[in-house]
């Protein structure tokens, strides 16, 4: 009896271990940047000519039309526009695009700086990840880009204004 407890006790370990250390690693990919769409989404053409939709992970930048939209764009362009990155992919959305993180340069994480220069919020809703919120806090603090609005609305809430004023007005119409 205390040999089969022993061996279902080591095959649990054994699996527990397993299990533990087989998380999927995310995909590294590299490539040049073609085009910007916004600040937090760009087209990278692969090495092996394939392009692909990148989306920033676990940020959200400003809206076209809502302040400071134009600057996160300029600043990603600036960043890496026409230039070699290390984009290291999370997973994919709805809309087929690679969520991801994305380095350029010497190693520098371009979702952490769009939030620590005030042109992106840190996307609570998808991470919890510390060093954005505390980039984030630090840029509030400072007053930095977007912050220096007073009443700053994240793009999510600008979304859902958008959304439910379109509905409002179907709703309006339907009544004349």
């Amino acid at each position: 009896m205390s040999k089969l407890w022993l061996s279902s006790l080591l095959l649990i370990i054994l699996l527990c271990s397993f299990t533990l250390n087989s998380k999927v690693k995310p995909t590294i990919l590299t490539g040049k940047v073609i085009g910007i769409m916004d600040g937090d989404t760009f087209k990278l053409l692969t090495k092996d000519t394939t392009t692909v939709k990148i989306r920033l992970a676990n940020i959200d930048c400003p809206e076209k039309k809502q302040p400071f939209s134009t600057n996160a764009k300029r600043f990603v362009s600036q960043a890496i526009f026409n230039k070699n990155v290390t984009v290291q992919i999370l997973k994919k959305d709805r809309y087929r695009r690679l969520i991801a993180n994305v380095f350029y340069g010497d190693s520098i994480n371009l979702n952490h700086q769009l939030v620590k220069n005030g042109l992106a919020w840190h996307y609570v809703k998808y991470s919890k990840d510390t060093l954005l919120q505390s980039l984030e806090d630090s840029a509030k603090k400072n007053r930095l880009g977007l912050w220096q609005e007073l009443n700053a609305i994240s793009p999510w809430q600008w979304r859902a204004n958008k959304k439910e004023a379109s509905r409002l007005k179907k709703l309006n119409k339907n009544k004349d």
